[in-house]
Protein backbone atom coordinates (compact mmCIF):
# COMPACT_ATOMS: atom_id res chain seq x y z
CA UNK A 1 0.00 0.00 0.00
CA UNK A 2 1.30 3.46 -0.93
CA UNK A 3 1.87 5.33 2.30
CA UNK A 4 2.35 9.04 1.58
CA UNK A 5 -0.50 11.17 0.25
CA UNK A 6 -0.39 14.84 -0.73
CA UNK A 7 -3.78 16.55 -0.97
CA UNK A 8 -4.08 19.89 -2.75
CA UNK A 9 -6.88 21.98 -1.23
CA UNK A 10 -8.09 21.76 2.37
CA UNK A 11 -11.70 22.74 1.87
CA UNK A 12 -14.95 20.86 2.32
CA UNK A 13 -13.63 17.79 0.47
CA UNK A 14 -9.86 18.02 0.82
CA UNK A 15 -9.69 18.32 4.60
CA UNK A 16 -12.13 15.47 5.38
CA UNK A 17 -10.33 13.26 2.87
CA UNK A 18 -6.95 14.14 4.39
CA UNK A 19 -8.19 13.44 7.91
CA UNK A 20 -9.80 10.16 6.91
CA UNK A 21 -6.71 8.88 5.09
CA UNK A 22 -4.46 9.90 7.97
CA UNK A 23 -6.63 7.86 10.32
CA UNK A 24 -6.51 4.94 7.89
CA UNK A 25 -2.75 4.56 8.12
CA UNK A 26 -1.49 7.00 5.48
CA UNK A 27 1.02 9.77 6.07
CA UNK A 28 -0.79 12.84 4.75
CA UNK A 29 0.30 16.33 3.77
CA UNK A 30 -2.54 18.76 3.14
CA UNK A 31 -1.65 21.77 1.01
CA UNK A 32 -3.58 25.02 0.94
CA UNK A 33 -2.87 28.54 -0.32
CA UNK A 34 -4.23 30.05 2.93
CA UNK A 35 -1.69 30.38 5.77
CA UNK A 36 -4.60 30.69 8.19
CA UNK A 37 -6.02 27.34 7.08
CA UNK A 38 -2.60 25.70 7.31
CA UNK A 39 -2.02 27.04 10.83
CA UNK A 40 -5.51 25.99 11.94
CA UNK A 41 -5.02 22.40 10.78
CA UNK A 42 -1.52 22.14 12.20
CA UNK A 43 -2.98 23.17 15.55
CA UNK A 44 -5.35 20.22 15.33
CA UNK A 45 -8.38 22.39 14.62
CA UNK A 46 -10.82 22.84 11.71
CA UNK A 47 -12.02 25.90 9.81
CA UNK A 48 -15.28 24.38 8.53
CA UNK A 49 -18.25 22.79 10.25
CA UNK A 50 -18.68 19.08 9.55
CA UNK A 51 -19.79 16.47 12.09
CA UNK A 52 -16.93 14.25 13.38
CA UNK A 53 -14.29 16.10 11.33
CA UNK A 54 -12.84 17.86 14.37
CA UNK A 55 -12.13 14.55 16.12
CA UNK A 56 -10.55 13.05 12.99
CA UNK A 57 -8.25 16.06 12.49
CA UNK A 58 -7.28 16.35 16.16
CA UNK A 59 -6.39 12.65 16.36
CA UNK A 60 -4.42 12.68 13.09
CA UNK A 61 -2.41 15.79 13.96
CA UNK A 62 -1.69 14.52 17.48
CA UNK A 63 -0.51 11.24 15.98
CA UNK A 64 1.77 13.10 13.57
CA UNK A 65 0.18 11.46 10.53
CA UNK A 66 -1.41 14.67 9.23
CA UNK A 67 0.26 18.01 8.67
CA UNK A 68 -0.55 21.01 6.52
CA UNK A 69 1.68 23.19 4.41
CA UNK A 70 1.75 25.80 1.68
CA UNK A 71 3.74 23.75 -0.84
CA UNK A 72 3.47 20.23 -2.22
CA UNK A 73 6.10 17.66 -1.32
CA UNK A 74 7.08 14.28 -2.72
CA UNK A 75 4.42 11.62 -2.16
CA UNK A 76 3.07 8.42 -3.63
CA UNK A 77 -0.44 9.75 -4.25
CA UNK A 78 -1.47 13.29 -5.18
CA UNK A 79 -5.13 14.27 -4.87
CA UNK A 80 -6.34 17.54 -6.39
CA UNK A 81 -9.36 18.77 -4.43
CA UNK A 82 -9.45 22.43 -5.39
CA UNK A 83 -12.41 24.63 -6.38
CA UNK A 84 -13.79 24.66 -9.93
CA UNK A 85 -16.03 27.74 -10.11
CA UNK A 86 -17.22 29.50 -13.25
CA UNK A 87 -16.54 32.92 -14.76
CA UNK A 88 -19.28 35.41 -15.59
CA UNK A 89 -21.52 33.94 -18.24
CA UNK A 90 -21.31 30.50 -16.60
CA UNK A 91 -18.02 29.67 -18.31
CA UNK A 92 -16.11 26.94 -16.42
CA UNK A 93 -12.95 28.03 -14.65
CA UNK A 94 -10.36 25.29 -14.10
CA UNK A 95 -7.52 27.67 -13.20
CA UNK A 96 -7.19 26.21 -9.70
CA UNK A 97 -6.85 22.71 -11.15
CA UNK A 98 -4.19 23.89 -13.58
CA UNK A 99 -2.30 25.68 -10.79
CA UNK A 100 -2.48 22.61 -8.57
CA UNK A 101 -1.15 20.38 -11.35
CA UNK A 102 1.73 22.76 -11.98
CA UNK A 103 2.52 22.90 -8.27
CA UNK A 104 3.17 19.15 -8.09
CA UNK A 105 5.06 18.84 -11.37
CA UNK A 106 8.46 19.22 -9.71
CA UNK A 107 7.82 16.49 -7.11
CA UNK A 108 5.88 13.85 -9.07
CA UNK A 109 7.96 10.77 -9.81
CA UNK A 110 7.55 7.56 -11.77
CA UNK A 111 4.91 5.25 -10.30
CA UNK A 112 2.97 8.01 -8.54
CA UNK A 113 -0.79 8.46 -8.78
CA UNK A 114 -2.32 11.84 -9.64
CA UNK A 115 -6.03 11.95 -8.90
CA UNK A 116 -8.42 14.76 -9.76
CA UNK A 117 -11.32 14.77 -7.30
CA UNK A 118 -12.60 18.26 -8.13
CA UNK A 119 -15.87 18.21 -10.04
CA UNK A 120 -14.77 19.32 -13.49
CA UNK A 121 -15.85 19.83 -17.09
CA UNK A 122 -15.35 16.88 -19.40
CA UNK A 123 -11.72 16.79 -20.54
CA UNK A 124 -10.18 18.32 -17.40
CA UNK A 125 -8.31 15.17 -16.42
CA UNK A 126 -6.67 15.25 -19.85
CA UNK A 127 -5.81 18.89 -19.11
CA UNK A 128 -4.05 17.82 -15.91
CA UNK A 129 -1.98 15.36 -17.92
CA UNK A 130 -1.02 17.99 -20.50
CA UNK A 131 -0.06 20.53 -17.81
CA UNK A 132 2.23 17.97 -16.15
CA UNK A 133 3.71 16.93 -19.50
CA UNK A 134 4.38 20.55 -20.49
CA UNK A 135 6.10 21.07 -17.13
CA UNK A 136 8.52 18.27 -17.94
CA UNK A 137 6.87 15.32 -16.18
CA UNK A 138 7.07 11.94 -17.92
CA UNK A 139 3.32 11.29 -17.76
CA UNK A 140 3.69 7.85 -19.30
CA UNK A 141 5.24 6.67 -16.04
CA UNK A 142 2.49 7.92 -13.67
CA UNK A 143 -1.13 6.96 -13.13
CA UNK A 144 -3.64 9.77 -13.76
CA UNK A 145 -7.36 9.43 -13.05
CA UNK A 146 -10.51 11.27 -12.08
CA UNK A 147 -12.48 10.17 -9.02
CA UNK A 148 -15.24 12.71 -8.34
CA UNK A 149 -16.38 13.24 -4.78
CA UNK A 150 -20.06 12.47 -4.20
CA UNK A 151 -20.66 13.16 -0.51
CA UNK A 152 -23.43 15.01 1.32
CA UNK A 153 -22.33 17.88 3.58
CA UNK A 154 -23.22 16.96 7.14
CA UNK A 155 -22.46 13.29 6.45
CA UNK A 156 -19.08 13.54 4.74
CA UNK A 157 -16.98 11.40 7.06
CA UNK A 158 -19.38 8.48 6.77
CA UNK A 159 -20.08 8.84 3.05
CA UNK A 160 -16.39 9.07 2.13
CA UNK A 161 -16.21 5.47 3.27
CA UNK A 162 -19.64 4.05 2.47
CA UNK A 163 -20.54 5.58 -0.90
CA UNK A 164 -19.70 3.88 -4.19
CA UNK A 165 -16.94 5.67 -6.11
CA UNK A 166 -16.29 6.06 -9.82
CA UNK A 167 -12.68 6.04 -11.01
CA UNK A 168 -11.95 7.16 -14.55
CA UNK A 169 -8.41 6.54 -15.70
CA UNK A 170 -6.67 8.14 -18.65
CA UNK A 171 -5.56 4.58 -19.32
CA UNK A 172 -7.10 1.30 -18.20
CA UNK A 173 -4.04 0.59 -16.08
CA UNK A 174 -4.33 4.00 -14.38
CA UNK A 175 -7.99 3.37 -13.60
CA UNK A 176 -7.30 0.01 -12.01
CA UNK A 177 -4.30 1.28 -10.05
CA UNK A 178 -6.21 4.25 -8.62
CA UNK A 179 -9.27 2.08 -7.92
CA UNK A 180 -7.09 -0.23 -5.82
CA UNK A 181 -6.02 2.80 -3.79
CA UNK A 182 -9.63 3.80 -3.08
CA UNK A 183 -10.51 0.23 -2.12
CA UNK A 184 -8.12 0.52 0.83
CA UNK A 185 -10.54 2.90 2.59
CA UNK A 186 -13.88 2.78 0.70
CA UNK A 187 -16.36 0.08 1.75
CA UNK A 188 -18.71 0.92 -1.13
CA UNK A 189 -18.09 -0.45 -4.61
CA UNK A 190 -15.32 1.20 -6.64
CA UNK A 191 -16.28 1.24 -10.32
CA UNK A 192 -13.72 1.76 -13.08
CA UNK A 193 -14.32 3.59 -16.36
CA UNK A 194 -12.52 6.14 -18.54
CA UNK A 195 -11.83 9.69 -17.37
CA UNK A 196 -14.38 11.46 -19.58
CA UNK A 197 -17.19 9.16 -18.49
CA UNK A 198 -16.28 9.68 -14.83
CA UNK A 199 -16.28 13.44 -15.31
CA UNK A 200 -19.65 13.34 -17.07
CA UNK A 201 -21.10 10.96 -14.46
CA UNK A 202 -20.63 13.51 -11.67
CA UNK A 203 -22.10 16.30 -13.77
CA UNK A 204 -25.00 14.03 -14.69
CA UNK A 205 -25.76 13.16 -11.07
CA UNK A 206 -26.03 16.80 -10.06
CA UNK A 207 -27.90 17.82 -13.20
CA UNK A 208 -30.47 15.09 -12.55
CA UNK A 209 -31.08 16.51 -9.09
CA UNK A 210 -31.18 20.07 -10.42
CA UNK A 211 -33.83 19.18 -13.00
CA UNK A 212 -36.02 17.52 -10.39
CA UNK A 213 -35.64 20.39 -7.92
CA UNK A 214 -36.57 22.80 -10.72
CA UNK A 215 -39.86 20.94 -11.19
CA UNK A 216 -40.64 21.32 -7.48
CA UNK A 217 -39.64 24.99 -7.49
CA UNK A 218 -41.80 25.69 -10.52
CA UNK A 219 -44.72 23.98 -8.78
CA UNK A 220 -44.22 26.24 -5.76
CA UNK A 221 -44.37 29.35 -7.94
CA UNK A 222 -47.50 28.11 -9.71
CA UNK A 223 -49.12 27.09 -6.44
CA UNK A 224 -48.63 30.57 -5.03
CA UNK A 225 -50.21 31.98 -8.18
CA UNK A 226 -53.19 29.61 -7.90
CA UNK A 227 -53.53 30.04 -4.09
CA UNK A 228 -52.67 26.38 -3.44
CA UNK A 229 -50.62 24.95 -0.56
CA UNK A 230 -47.65 23.50 -2.45
CA UNK A 231 -46.64 21.28 0.46
CA UNK A 232 -50.03 19.60 0.55
CA UNK A 233 -50.05 19.38 -3.24
CA UNK A 234 -46.72 17.53 -3.33
CA UNK A 235 -47.68 15.30 -0.40
CA UNK A 236 -50.84 14.20 -2.20
CA UNK A 237 -49.20 13.80 -5.62
CA UNK A 238 -46.48 11.67 -4.06
CA UNK A 239 -49.09 9.14 -2.97
CA UNK A 240 -49.00 7.95 -6.58
CA UNK A 241 -46.79 4.83 -6.60
CA UNK A 242 -44.57 6.14 -9.39
CA UNK A 243 -44.34 9.82 -8.40
CA UNK A 244 -41.67 11.23 -6.09
CA UNK A 245 -41.62 15.02 -6.33
CA UNK A 246 -38.85 16.70 -4.33
CA UNK A 247 -39.41 19.60 -1.94
CA UNK A 248 -39.15 23.19 -3.19
CA UNK A 249 -36.86 25.71 -1.56
CA UNK A 250 -35.35 29.18 -1.82
CA UNK A 251 -33.35 28.10 -4.86
CA UNK A 252 -30.37 25.82 -5.32
CA UNK A 253 -26.95 26.48 -3.85
CA UNK A 254 -23.66 24.88 -3.01
CA UNK A 255 -20.69 24.27 -5.25
CA UNK A 256 -22.18 21.21 -6.92
CA UNK A 257 -25.80 21.43 -8.04
CA UNK A 258 -25.77 25.19 -8.62
CA UNK A 259 -22.58 24.98 -10.69
CA UNK A 260 -22.07 21.59 -12.33
CA UNK A 261 -25.00 21.70 -14.80
CA UNK A 262 -23.51 24.81 -16.35
CA UNK A 263 -20.42 22.76 -17.25
CA UNK A 264 -22.66 20.57 -19.41
CA UNK A 265 -24.58 23.52 -20.84
CA UNK A 266 -21.36 25.33 -21.75
CA UNK A 267 -19.99 22.35 -23.67
CA UNK A 268 -23.32 20.98 -24.91
CA UNK A 269 -24.82 24.20 -26.23
CA UNK A 270 -28.26 23.82 -27.78
CA UNK A 271 -28.28 20.10 -27.08
CA UNK A 272 -28.49 20.70 -23.31
CA UNK A 273 -31.94 22.30 -23.33
CA UNK A 274 -33.64 20.69 -20.32
CA UNK A 275 -30.55 21.10 -18.16
CA UNK A 276 -30.27 24.79 -19.10
CA UNK A 277 -33.94 25.56 -18.43
CA UNK A 278 -33.79 23.78 -15.06
CA UNK A 279 -30.79 25.89 -14.07
CA UNK A 280 -32.65 29.04 -15.12
CA UNK A 281 -35.76 28.05 -13.14
CA UNK A 282 -33.76 27.41 -9.98
CA UNK A 283 -31.88 30.70 -10.34
CA UNK A 284 -35.17 32.50 -10.95
CA UNK A 285 -36.72 30.94 -7.85
CA UNK A 286 -34.30 32.94 -5.70
CA UNK A 287 -35.32 36.16 -7.45
CA UNK A 288 -38.98 35.20 -7.04
CA UNK A 289 -38.52 34.62 -3.31
CA UNK A 290 -37.03 38.11 -2.94
CA UNK A 291 -39.93 39.69 -4.82
CA UNK A 292 -42.45 37.69 -2.79
CA UNK A 293 -40.91 38.99 0.45
CA UNK A 294 -40.93 42.55 -0.88
CA UNK A 295 -44.68 42.25 -1.52
CA UNK A 296 -45.22 41.68 2.20
CA UNK A 297 -42.75 44.42 3.12
CA UNK A 298 -44.69 46.94 1.04
CA UNK A 299 -48.04 45.70 2.40
CA UNK A 300 -46.79 46.06 5.98
CA UNK A 301 -45.48 49.55 5.25
CA UNK A 302 -48.81 50.63 3.78
CA UNK A 303 -50.78 49.20 6.70
CA UNK A 304 -48.62 50.29 9.62
CA UNK A 305 -46.87 53.36 8.24
CA UNK A 306 -43.36 52.11 9.09
CA UNK A 307 -40.67 49.80 7.81
CA UNK A 308 -40.97 46.20 9.06
CA UNK A 309 -38.07 44.16 10.40
CA UNK A 310 -37.60 40.94 8.42
CA UNK A 311 -36.05 37.91 10.12
CA UNK A 312 -34.11 36.06 7.43
CA UNK A 313 -33.84 32.60 8.94
CA UNK A 314 -30.84 30.79 7.47
CA UNK A 315 -28.00 31.86 5.19
CA UNK A 316 -26.36 28.52 4.34
CA UNK A 317 -27.08 26.79 1.05
CA UNK A 318 -28.78 23.83 2.76
CA UNK A 319 -29.97 22.77 6.23
CA UNK A 320 -27.68 22.25 9.21
CA UNK A 321 -24.35 23.28 7.69
CA UNK A 322 -22.28 26.48 7.65
CA UNK A 323 -21.47 26.49 3.92
CA UNK A 324 -22.48 29.71 2.15
CA UNK A 325 -21.18 28.82 -1.31
CA UNK A 326 -23.67 29.85 -4.02
CA UNK A 327 -26.31 30.12 -1.28
CA UNK A 328 -29.72 31.31 -2.50
CA UNK A 329 -30.65 32.28 1.06
CA UNK A 330 -27.62 34.54 1.30
CA UNK A 331 -28.50 36.05 -2.06
CA UNK A 332 -32.04 36.80 -0.87
CA UNK A 333 -30.75 38.47 2.31
CA UNK A 334 -28.24 40.57 0.38
CA UNK A 335 -30.87 41.58 -2.18
CA UNK A 336 -33.22 42.72 0.57
CA UNK A 337 -30.47 44.77 2.22
CA UNK A 338 -29.57 46.32 -1.14
CA UNK A 339 -33.20 47.44 -1.49
CA UNK A 340 -33.13 49.13 1.90
CA UNK A 341 -35.10 46.49 3.78
CA UNK A 342 -34.45 46.10 7.52
CA UNK A 343 -33.33 42.49 7.18
CA UNK A 344 -31.99 40.60 10.21
CA UNK A 345 -29.58 37.79 9.34
CA UNK A 346 -29.83 34.52 11.26
CA UNK A 347 -27.45 31.59 10.73
CA UNK A 348 -27.09 29.34 13.79
CA UNK A 349 -24.28 27.32 12.19
CA UNK A 350 -21.97 30.35 11.97
CA UNK A 351 -20.41 32.08 14.98
CA UNK A 352 -19.51 35.17 12.97
CA UNK A 353 -19.30 36.58 9.45
CA UNK A 354 -16.78 39.09 8.15
CA UNK A 355 -19.39 41.51 6.77
CA UNK A 356 -22.81 40.44 8.09
CA UNK A 357 -24.13 40.97 11.60
CA UNK A 358 -25.55 37.64 12.78
CA UNK A 359 -28.50 37.60 15.17
CA UNK A 360 -29.69 34.98 17.63
CA UNK A 361 -32.66 33.11 16.22
CA UNK A 362 -34.55 33.22 19.53
CA UNK A 363 -34.24 37.00 19.67
CA UNK A 364 -35.30 37.49 16.07
CA UNK A 365 -38.29 35.19 16.45
CA UNK A 366 -39.58 37.55 19.15
CA UNK A 367 -38.63 40.91 17.66
CA UNK A 368 -39.17 40.61 13.89
CA UNK A 369 -42.35 41.81 12.22
CA UNK A 370 -42.09 39.13 9.53
CA UNK A 371 -40.23 35.82 9.77
CA UNK A 372 -38.90 34.43 6.49
CA UNK A 373 -37.72 30.83 6.53
CA UNK A 374 -35.03 30.48 3.86
CA UNK A 375 -33.23 27.36 5.12
CA UNK A 376 -34.82 24.50 7.07
CA UNK A 377 -32.30 24.33 9.93
CA UNK A 378 -33.32 22.06 12.80
CA UNK A 379 -33.23 24.98 15.23
CA UNK A 380 -36.17 26.62 13.46
CA UNK A 381 -38.58 23.68 13.43
CA UNK A 382 -40.00 24.07 16.93
CA UNK A 383 -39.46 27.80 17.24
CA UNK A 384 -42.50 29.66 18.60
CA UNK A 385 -43.35 32.58 16.32
CA UNK A 386 -46.25 35.00 16.72
CA UNK A 387 -45.76 37.27 13.70
CA UNK A 388 -46.37 36.80 9.97
CA UNK A 389 -44.40 33.87 8.52
CA UNK A 390 -43.26 33.20 4.96
CA UNK A 391 -41.99 29.63 4.67
CA UNK A 392 -40.04 28.90 1.48
CA UNK A 393 -38.39 25.66 2.63
CA UNK A 394 -40.98 23.68 4.60
CA UNK A 395 -39.97 24.49 8.17
CA UNK A 396 -43.59 24.82 9.31
CA UNK A 397 -44.87 21.81 7.37
CA UNK A 398 -46.07 18.83 9.40
CA UNK A 399 -44.43 15.66 8.12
Amino acid sequence: MSKKVCILGLGYIGLPTAALLANQGYQVLGVDISPEVVDTVNNGNIHIIEPELDAYVAKAVAGKVLKAGLKAEAADVFILAVPTPFHDGHIPNVDYVVDAARSISSVVKAGDMVILESTSPVGTTEKVESVLREAGTDTSSIYIAHCPERVLPGHIMRELVENDRIVGGLTKESGEKVADFYRTFVSGEVLVTDARTAEMAKLTENSFRDVNIAFANELSILSDKFNIDVWELIRLANRHPRVNILQPGTGVGGHCIAVDPWFIVHAGGDDARIIKVAREINDYKTEWVTERILEDVYAFRDKHGREPSIGCMGLAFKPNIDDLRESPALEVFQSLVAKGVNALAVEPNLKKHKSIVLNDYHDVSKSADIIVYLVAHNEFKSLPVQCKVLDFCGVTVSK
